[in-house]
């Protein structure tokens, strides 16, 4: 008598889970035949409030143990990156451990293009923060939801921008894009509220600038920039002559300025003056937002120092981390997508598992994925505040597991 395979029984308890799952939550799968299977087992269209919306990802479904890695899971990439990576639709794979009976999930979509065609993974890396059940089906599905709409509408504009400069830009974010006589791509990118903007030109190699719109008038900035009668520090300002910028790009530029600033001025006070709002601080008292005001060098030296200080004086931090990282409960979707392409590098676990100051002096010595990947550990956020403080007040790092009362955690 013919007996069935085991893998085939473990493989359609897989889809059978992710199925069963989804179905529970109200979301409509539908499973591709086997005789199509293409590198994708379902059709996922998810609803909001029992209305079928127009958001649908593709699932690739793996079941079994040999799936497992020594930091989560990785599906293989065989045939179908280009698929994968360049298709309409968003392909997501899911794995099913038949031991715990869990399931866990990476977007295998962004991971690839994360990657680039000129560089693309052997595998779909998995974390084990990114288990799918019925407590992480609201986050798991808002994540799926904004990436599918991606392409959608304003949010387009700012996707293909980003794609072609390497940056993320947040909805919220001002964002213009402009096209000189040579063809050469500028964009303005300033966050609400802000005085500095950044800008990014193609024929700079989307190298980041910053810029107000004072310092765009200036030849040579002879003094401090101010904000309101303060001072602006930490900051290496840019001309138009140091930019290269001409007239029409230098006119561009200003009116990017002077719009921006009419959106950010909203709602007028009983006297018919703008309400000025401290930089970071909401009229509500709540955290400061979470920007790069000042520039991403200092900053990533800074939070350096401040890791490896604590490494220094805590040698097991870092195990702990990813423990207290591990068990919390509401980590962001984003963030648990991220996880899985760095986690599957062994050179990056590497580097980070010995990360110290006889390993890493400056920011230059650690890979950037590394250095990335030890930030989400360690860090759970990072808060800006406004421009006119010292550095060591102006940033604000709020750790994974808490500081310890000494001198060390006083001194940051």
């Amino acid at each position: 008598m013919p007996k069935i395979p085991k893998g085939r029984r473990v493989g359609q308890a897989a889809v059978n889970a992710v199925r069963t799952l989804l179905e529970e939550h109200d979301h409509i799968v539908q499973e591709i035949s086997g005789q199509n299977d293409f590198g994708e087992d379902l059709y996922v269209t998810f609803t909001e409030d029992g209305a079928v919306t127009s958001d649908t990802i593709k699932v690739q479904v793996k079941g079994g143990e040999s799936w497992r890695r020594g930091n989560g899971y990785a599906v293989p990439v065989d045939r179908h990156g280009d698929t994968w990576a360049e298709g309409n639709i968003p392909v997501y794979c899911v794995v099913y451990d038949p031991d715990a009976k869990d399931l866990y999930w990476a977007n295998a979509t962004q991971q690839l293009r994360r990657c680039g065609p000129l560089n693309p993974p052997r595998f779909i890396g998995i974390s084990p923060n990114a288990v799918l059940d019925d407590t992480t089906m609201g986050s798991f599905v808002a994540q799926a939801r904004r990436y599918v709409g991606r392409y959608r509408g304003r949010q387009a504009f700012l996707t293909h921008l980003g794609e072609m400069t390497g940056t993320e830009f947040d909805p919220a974010d001002h964002v213009l894009h402009f096209v000189n006589g040579d063809d050469d791509d500028l964009i303005f990118w300033k966050r609400p509220g802000d005085a500095v903007a950044t800008l990014l030109l193609s024929a700079q190699e989307w190298e980041p600038t910053w810029v107000t719109l004072e310092s765009l008038m200036r030849s040579e900035l002879s003094m401090p920039e101010e904000r309101n009668g303060r001072e602006i520090p930490d900051l290496d300002l840019w001309t138009a002559e140091d930019l290269g910028l001409n007239q029409s790009e230098i006119m561009w530029v200003a009116a990017c300025f002077t719009s921006t600033r009419q959106a950010d001025q909203g709602p007028e006070d009983a006297l018919g003056e703008p309400i000025d709002c401290e930089g970071c601080l909401s009229c509500t008292g709540q955290e400061p937002a979470e920007h790069g005001r000042i520039g991403a060098d200092v900053l990533h030296e800074y939070v350096l120092g401040c890791i490896l200080d604590r490494i220094e004086a805590e040698p097991d931090l870092m195990q702990r981390s990813i423990l207290a990282m591990r068990e919390e409960p509401d980590l962001e979707a984003d963030i648990v997508a991220e996880l899985g392409s760095l986690e599957t590098e062994p050179r990056v676990v590497r580097q980070v598992n010995r990360l110290s100051r006889a390993t890493v002096e400056t920011a230059e010595d650690i890979d950037p994925d590394s250095f990335r990947l030890a930030i989400l550990y360690l860090i759970h956020r990072i808060y800006v505040g406004g421009p006119s403080l010292p550095l060591e007040e102006q940033v604000r790092i709020v750790w994974r597991v808490p500081e310890p009362t000494s001198p060390v955690s006083q001194a940051r």
